[in-house]
């Protein structure tokens, strides 16, 4: 009896367990499932190359780029606001987008070559389809707020 009673016991661990790590990773955030800061980190960087290299876009990012220190302020607000978008612990400290862009006649065709170049880094790094949506899927909206000639 007494061997039943523990064979049924470590039963309903083990069942406990396998429920427990499956609700787990049911609610990884999408922060998690990118892998992290330092994985973001690494997408910012070649996305940031990316735009740089774009002569579609580039101009908008000469003055920019031609500052380190704008520079690195610009990718680490990047990284934040990516960051807390897919839920992770990043707080973006930045100018709302509309007030980042007024006046700085983006069309619709410049917002779909910096989406371009966002997918080839996310490419790069072998970001799983579901996640490079549902990335999209958060960012996507701004648009709107940035895109001023339609």
């Amino acid at each position: 009896m007494r061997k039943k009673i523990i064979t049924g016991v470590l039963a309903g661990v083990l069942t406990l367990t396998s429920a427990t790590a499956a609700l787990a990773q049911k609610k990884a955030s999408l922060y998690d499932s990118l892998g992290g800061k330092a994985a973001i980190t690494a997408v910012v960087d070649e996305f940031v190359a990316r735009v740089a290299a774009d002569k579609r876009i580039n101009a908008f990012f000469g003055a920019t780029a031609s500052d380190p220190k704008r520079m690195a302020a610009f990718k680490s607000n990047l990284v934040d606001q990516i960051c807390e978008a897919s839920g992770g612990p990043c707080k973006y400290k930045g100018k709302n987008m509309k007030a980042a862009h007024m006046g700085m006649g983006i069309a619709a065709k410049d917002f779909s070559a910096l989406v371009e170049d966002l997918v080839g880094a996310l490419d790069k790094f072998k970001v799983k389809e579901a996640d490079k949506n549902a990335l999209l899927g958060v960012l996507g909206p701004m648009q709107s707020d940035i895109v001023e000639k339609k």
